[in-house]
C-alpha cells in the first residue's frame, strides 16, 4: 500500500486543518495492518502517550511494530478483530480501509464508538466507488460507499461528521473518502 502512495495520502488527510498537537493521548489503529496510518499519525503529531495497534494478522502486528519503533514508539500488539478485545478507552482511533471488510458496518462503527472516549476523534478512510475498486476487489471482496450513505453510517453511529477529506492525488484520489468525526457524549 505504501508503494501505491496510500501513506502519503495518511499524512495529508491527517494533516489537514481540522487536526490537533494533543499527545497525551492513547491512540488504536483499528485493522492496523502495517501501521501506515498510525506511523503517519506519528510523523504527524510526535508519539502519543499510548499506541494500539489491533490487527487480527500477527506478520502485520509484526510489520507495524517495526515501522512504529522506527520513529521512537512502542506500540502495544492486539492480535483480534474490533469487538474481540477487551481494550482501554482511546482519544483517538484509526480506522483505514477497515468497515468496508466487516460483516456489518454499522455495528463496526458503533464499536468504533463504544471504544473512544466521548469527545474522541475517528479518523476513518472508506472505499468509495470507482472502477480501481473493481481491481481491489478482486483481491479483498470489499464494499464501497457512496458519500451520502457513509456520513448516514457515521451519524447512526453517534458521530458528528467534523470534516470530510478527499484525497488529492494517486490511487487514494480514486479509491479512498476521509472522514474525521467526534464521539457524540
Amino acid at each position: 500500500m505504501r508503494t501505491l502512495g496510500y501513506y502519503e495520502g495518511y499524512l495529508g488527510f491527517l494533516s489537514s486543518p481540522q487536526r490537533h498537537n494533543d499527545r497525551n493521548v492513547h491512540v488504536v489503529d483499528v485493522g492496523a495492518g502495517t501501521a501506515s496510518f498510525a506511523e503517519a499519525w506519528v510523523a504527524i503529531n510526535g508519539p502519543p502517550r499510548a499506541l494500539t495497534l489491533l490487527e487480527p494478522s500477527r506478520p502485520m502486528l509484526e510489520r507495524g511494530q517495526t515501522a512504529l519503533r522506527a520513529r521512537g514508539v512502542e506500540p502495544k500488539l492486539v492480535q483480534a478483530l474490533l469487538g474481540e478485545a477487551d481494550l482501554e478507552p482511546a482519544d483517538e482511533v484509526l480506522a483505514a480501509h477497515v468497515i468496508e471488510h466487516c460483516a456489518d458496518p454499522l455495528t463496526a462503527l458503533r464499536q468504533i464508538h463504544d471504544l473512544l472516549r466521548p469527545g474522541g476523534r475517528l479518523h476513518l478512510v472508506v472505499s468509495k466507488p470507482h472502477w480501481c475498486n473493481a481491481i481491489i476487489w478482486l483481491q479483498w471482496r470489499h464494499r464501497t460507499f457512496r458519500k451520502e450513505e457513509i456520513l448516514a453510517l457515521v451519524s447512526k453511529a453517534g458521530f458528528d461528521v467534523e470534516q470530510v477529506y478527499s484525497f488529492p492525488s494517486g490511487p487514494p484520489s480514486r479509491t479512498s473518502c476521509g472522514i474525521v468525526a467526534i464521539r457524540k457524549g
